[in-house]
This record gives C-alpha cells, structure tokens and sequence, in this order.
C-alpha cells in the first residue's frame, strides 16, 4: 500500500510539472521549441517601459507595469527571439528605432534554450511573484520576446484608438483624460484614463508637426484651465516620466496624431527605415532541410521570418541569384576573421519560392524559400539561422559590431555576458 501511495505522489508530481511547463492559463508556464515558431496565444503579455537596449545582440530591459508604483519596478532584461518582431508606430521595426522612455506591449516565453539565454533566467514562476511596491509580475521568466509594440502599433493590430475627453492645462502642460474605444465595437469602451503632457509633445495632423502653443494660438485648446471634447478619436505615443503630485503610476503622452492621414505618414517614414536597414543586414530566415549534393554543394530550403514589409518579400522570386549567409539566435551574421559578411555568404539560386495557404504562426511570413548553392557549411544545418540577400539588394558591408570573429567564437563569449545587466533585490 506505501508503495501505490508513492507511485500515485510521483505520477501527480509529474503531472504538475508536465503541465505548468506546457500551459500559460493561471499561474502556468510555456517553454518554446527552438526548432518551431511559437505560438503566440500561449505567449505571457506584459507592458512596460524600455530603459535598456544593445541593438546588436536585440536584448535590453523594460520597466515593467505591475499594477504598484512604477518608478519602484526594477528594469527586467528581455531577449528577442529570433523570429521576434518589433512594431513602432504601425510598422516593422528595430530596437535601433525605438526611443527609450517609450511604453511598449510584449509578448513573451520562456527561454527555449536556457544554456544559451543572453538574458538572465529567472524561476519559472517569478511572473506570481509581488515585489513590494512594485507590484505583482515586474521581474518575469517570460523574458524572450515574440512581440514588442508601442501602444500605436497595438492599436491599430486590434482595432483601437482613444478618445480624449478633457483636457487640463497651465503654462503649455498638463493632463489629458481619454478612453480606449473599440473601433468595430463602438459601445466598447474602458474606464477614463489620465495622462501628462508638455510643452515638447509632438502634435501631429494632416503634413503638420505642431506644438502645443499652435494649438493655443488656434483657440483649439486653452491657454488655461479646463476644456471638455466630444470624444475626439486620437492616437497616442505613450511614454512615461516622474510625475508630481503624489501619484504613484501616470503615463506620458509624446506624441499625438490628429487624424489618420498623420498617423499614415508617420508608418509610412517608419516603413522605409526599417526596409533600408533589412536591406543592408539582409533578411533572416531559418533552415528546415539540407538536400546534399557532389562536392560540396547543396539545396538549402528556408522560412522567411515575419514582420517585414511585403515589397521585401516580393523580392524574393524563382531564378533570382542570391547570398546565404550563416547567423546565430541574436541575428548577428557569422564571419571569419576579418572576412565581412558577404566574403564569407555562398552564393546561389532561388529555385522555388512559395507562400503556405495555412494559417502562419506569429513570427513566420509563411514564405519558404529553397537555393541552390554550391558550397554548404556548418551554419546551414537545419534549424540554424541564416540571412539571404537577393541580387538586387545593395551590397554593403555590416559594422564590425554586428558580426561574430570567428568559430572560435563560442556561447560564452559570443556577445556581453548578462553580468552586464545589474542585480536587484528580488
């Protein structure tokens, strides 16, 4: 009978395990495969400020919102994964492009590979955890990123806008009170919240770029006092600075567009940015079979990660040439001494490019790509990263920061340990 009872223990035992490792409902958790996109309904959704970032290693840190007082949340490193996109007002981005103070939204996992992790790995379970005045979930495990979006981005992902409702103000600066509203549910709309602005917020309608002061001196807003709106729609870039008075958690507002033909603009200078930098640093994909050919050569097929603006993609078509590059999880490219990227890529043939009908996993374009190539090395094992530059794409040579020495190069020293991440009391 001891020893039924002991056996039924350790089937429980494991049990708990199996499923708080395979599940994010309630106080659960979910670790990604590193050979599958992950998928995004089990991701861990938080929202914070970025105070941190190393572009070139896509790592950083972000003062989570944990329902306490903010300015007490230590910054929580993160990690992007791989395949893991960054939005800024409505369009792909880089960290590289976001400035720091903003507020963004994330999506997040475990670390798939823990040995590897270049962020600090946390007890699975830290996301239950409250840390004093900082509230519940500021410090999560959940620290390798499948999504990072500023409130814009999110907004138009889900349907959203603001309405302002009143504004408050002394010597150019003071708060606005706005709702969200659901824009395809119009009877859906949240609580009223308050948020400061300044005499430097960025103020957005049609081609202008005004002030505060051109809104005053249009009688649109007063110079002082009080004035109420009828649920003017807006949207808002939110950021967050100390504020006085006592309150212990109120966000920021840096910019403010007034219509949709700014808003559309402001995507539009972000989307040519970003296609610009995709361009030099070519685009990332991941490897899913080799086909072994004589003497070296192979055909390497891949999937295109997501995020990008489709002219990208476009250019990736049957009988183009192209270069395939190795990399590594944080995109850097794998060189070879001082061998830049392209001396160092195998050229080749796109010889079927196509786009799967099913539904595609967050972080996927759903675009798999096969070239032949006639010289294939370690790097384009399948599951490995690897960047791919089409023959019309400029050729240029990457900053030295941005790829890897040699294959002396190893996991421990391949990027800044998370030692450089400072230690808080938990």
């Amino acid at each position: 009978m001891k020893r039924h009872r002991f056996g039924r223990c350790i089937s429980v035992i494991f049990l708990s395990v199996l499923l708080l490792s395979n599940s994010t409902n309630g106080d659960e958790t979910f670790r990604p495969e590193s050979s599958k996109f992950a998928p995004s309904h089990k991701a861990h959704n938080y929202r914070g400020e970025l105070v941190f970032v190393d572009r070139v290693n896509r790592r950083g840190s972000i003062r989570i919102d944990g329902g306490g007082r903010f300015r007490f949340a230590a910054p929580s490193p993160f990690a992007m994964l791989p395949y893991g996109m960054v939005r800024y007002r409505g369009a792909p981005a880089d960290l590289r492009d976001i400035p720091l103070g903003t507020m963004l939204n994330v999506k997040a996992f475990l670390p798939p590979d823990p040995e590897n992790s270049s962020v600090p790995v946390l007890p699975f379970n830290n996301r239950l955890k409250k840390l004093g005045y900082a509230g519940t979930g500021v410090a999560p495990a959940e620290n390798h990123v499948l999504l990072l979006e500023d409130d814009v981005s999110r907004a138009l992902r889900k349907g959203l806008t603001w309405q302002m409702n009143e504004i408050v103000i002394a010597n150019n600066s003071g708060t606005i009170t706005a709702t969200r509203k659901q824009v395809i549910d119009a009877d859906t709309i949240t609580s009223p919240e308050s948020f400061t602005f300044d005499a430097a917020t960025r103020i957005w309608r049609g081609r202008e770029l005004l002030e505060v002061t051109d809104l005053i001196a249009e009688q649109i807003w007063p110079s002082n006092g009080k004035k109420t709106f009828d649920a003017q729609e807006v949207h808002l870039g939110i950021a967050w600075k100390p504020t006085p008075g006592a309150v212990f958690t109120r966000f920021h507002i840096v910019d403010i567009w007034l219509d949709r033909v700014s808003l559309d603009r402001a995507a539009r200078r972000q989307t040519e940015r970003h296609k610009d930098f995709i361009r030099s640093r070519w685009m990332p994909a991941r490897v899913d079979t080799v086909e072994y050919g004589k003497y070296g050569s192979a055909k390497v097929t891949a999937t295109l990660f997501g995020g990008m603006d489709e002219s990208l993609y476009a250019d990736f078509r049957n009988g183009r040439g192209a270069m395939i590059a190795s990399s590594e999880n944080t995109l850097k490219h794998w060189a070879g001494g001082t061998a830049g990227t392209a001396q160092m890529a195998a050229k080749g043939v796109l010889s079927d490019v196509r786009r799967t009908e099913e539904d595609v996993a967050m972080g996927s374009s759903g675009i798999q790509i096969s070239m032949e190539i006639d010289l294939v090395t370690e790097g384009f094992r399948p599951g490995r990263i690897v960047r791919i530059r089409p023959d019309n794409w400029p050729l240029v040579e990457v900053p030295r920061d941005e790829y890897l020495h040699d294959s002396r190069t190893t996991h421990k020293n391949r990027f800044p340990t998370p030692d450089i991440f400072p230690t808080f009391e938990r």
